[in-house]
């Protein structure tokens, strides 16, 4: 239906949506929004649907004084934004409109909100101001732990939380929360095992649980979630680990949800990947607060990878350069930097090969493991540098070495959670293997360091996982990451999206892409249109 709205568009609508600036539904809601208030303008059609555009792409609003030059296309294909017709003087157009209340005080009645040249939703600008004044408000019982992987952020939040019992506090009070389900199991496994090393068996009562669970979601009613500013959570301290996934929306749930006295502990690393949705919200805290507890010495894993690390974090491209060129013969986190794929054949066969063998024998604890020691890592889902394209040439590959799949379910076959199931305690992004148990198939997976074994036929949506996004990997490590990036030209291709990619490699890094690729990513941070920084760092806004 959107798709056949937006055909019909014409004038400036039409051209952006054509060149793949505008999707259907940005053109749809605009020319709704347009027709309710008898808006004829077009310069202001084209800036509202901007406006709805931008929390798709991760904006809280967008800068209409600086959107041609920063504005992207959905398609990999090379597009000449500059050859758009950008309108002049749409800032006073926009400014007049009916559609638009201008400046922090004005008409809280229409749908648009003009703050200098940032025009946002409404319902962005509101949650906006929120987050800002509830973070403010929590003052020092407010607490920040920023880091890469294997820094030590959960061993540090554990240890807190282990001061904090002994000190009397009731395990009842304390809440652990994280964005996904697989992250909270993440974040469990992981305090409970600081438990058995402080030995404070008090720990092992904690358990985390998603963001909506912790809220009370409630699909389908009005307050879409049971806690809120009239009905507060009951604990003394609520814990978010993986914070860079939090979008403004869930944040801004969040701390109404809090109770004023309550310390709220907000645990991630600001130069991974960010919410798929709207706001940077862990990015800006770090960038507006001070007392920012931010651990940088690494843990998990050393010598090469932890130089090309540290140098994409920093925007460094000729150290980035630099240390890939020169770190495959590297003694501790070896570094392999290749032009094309055929240096990832062999891993993947060797792999999925040892998969198959342990599955097929029965020992589903091997299966697992030589699993978590390879992973294929692509920036997109589809298209022939995706996931989708690098599956069928695995899959291809192993046929060729005699691993070809027998049926849908078969002994080896790796697997993939793509939707959460609390039944069977499955998260979005676990990983597992189909084992042979005993004359039968049981798809195996691991939960705190012991194997949860399910029937297939009990299992929801799952894929056969040879290769996974970048996005997917958030919060998993693998003994090799095999990184496959996309063309330079790619708008998807960040700093952020390489930093992250990197950091899942705990023993060996092969990074397929080529220079320019890498330079680009380096020198790309992503640039998310949010004014939460500005509005933390100054309070009277």
């Amino acid at each position: 239906m959107n798709a056949a709205i937006a055909a019909r568009a014409t004038g400036l609508l039409r051209a952006f949506n054509e060149a793949g600036v505008l999707a259907p539904a940005d053109v749809h809601v605009a020319g709704r929004l347009a027709a309710l208030v008898g808006e004829e303008d077009e310069r202001v059609a084209l800036a509202a649907a901007l406006a709805v555009r931008g929390p798709r792409l991760g904006h809280v609003f967008v800068d209409l004084a600086t959107i041609r030059e920063t504005a992207t296309v959905d398609t990999d294909e090379p597009v000449d934004l500059a050859a758009l017709p950008w309108p002049d003087g749409w800032l006073e157009a926009v400014a007049r409109s009916p559609l638009v209340a201008v400046g922090e005080d004005g008409d809280p009645e229409r749908p648009l909100r003009l703050v200098g040249s940032a025009l946002y939703l409404d319902r962005y600008w509101r949650e906006e101001r929120q987050v800002a004044a509830d973070l403010r408000a929590l003052g020092p019982r407010l607490e920040v732990i920023a880091g890469g992987p294997g820094t030590g952020k959960t061993t540090m939040v554990a240890r807190n939380l282990a001061r904090m019992l002994e000190a009397g506090a009731d395990p009842a009070l304390v809440a652990l929360a994280a964005p996904t389900g697989k992250a909270a199991a993440r974040l469990t496994e992981a305090v409970h095992e600081e438990s058995r090393r402080l030995e404070v068996p008090a720990l092992l009562g904690l358990e985390a649980s998603t963001l909506h669970r912790l809220l009370g979601w409630r699909p389908g009613t009005h307050s879409r979630f049971r806690h809120d500013r009239a009905n507060r959570l009951p604990h003394d301290v609520v814990i978010v680990d993986e914070t860079s996934m939090v979008s403004l929306s869930q944040m801004a749930r969040l701390l109404e949800a809090v109770r004023p006295t309550a310390r709220l502990i907000l645990v991630g690393d600001p130069g991974q990947l960010t919410s798929i949705e709207a706001g940077a919200v862990l990015g800006d805290i770090v960038q507006a607060s001070e007392g920012i507890t931010v651990l940088d010495r690494v843990h998990r894993f050393g010598g090469a990878i932890a130089d090309v690390a540290a140098a994409i974090r920093g925007g460094e491209a000729d150290a980035v350069v630099a240390a890939l060129g020169g770190a495959d013969d590297a003694a501790t986190g070896r570094v392999t930097w290749a032009g094309d794929a055929d240096v990832v054949r062999e891993g993947a066969i060797a792999c999925f090969r040892a998969v198959h063998e342990a599955a097929r024998a029965g020992d589903a604890r091997a299966a697992i493991d030589a699993l978590g020691g390879f992973r294929i890592l692509c920036a997109h889902r589809r298209g022939p540098h995706g996931v989708t394209g690098w599956t069928a040439q695995v899959e291809s590959w192993l046929a060729q070495a005699g691993l070809a799949p027998d049926g849908e379910w078969y002994a080896g076959r790796p697997l993939l959670v793509t939707e959460n199931d609390y039944g069977l305690g499955l998260y979005n992004g676990d990983t597992g293997v189909v084992a042979a148990e005993e004359g039968r198939l049981a798809a195996v997976f691991e939960r705190r360091g012991e194997l949860a074994e399910f029937s297939p036929t009990r299992l929801g949506a799952v894929e056969s996982v040879y290769a996974m996004t970048v996005h997917k990997s958030q919060g998993s490590q693998f003994g090799t990451a095999a990184v496959l990036l996309p063309d330079a030209g790619s708008p998807i291709l960040t700093r952020e999206l390489l930093y992250t990619a990197v950091t899942r490699a705990k023993e060996h890094l092969i990074l397929v892409g080529s220079e320019e690729a890498v330079r680009t990513a380096v020198a790309r941070p992503v640039a998310r249109a949010s004014g939460l920084a500005r509005r933390l760092a100054s309070p009277d806004r």
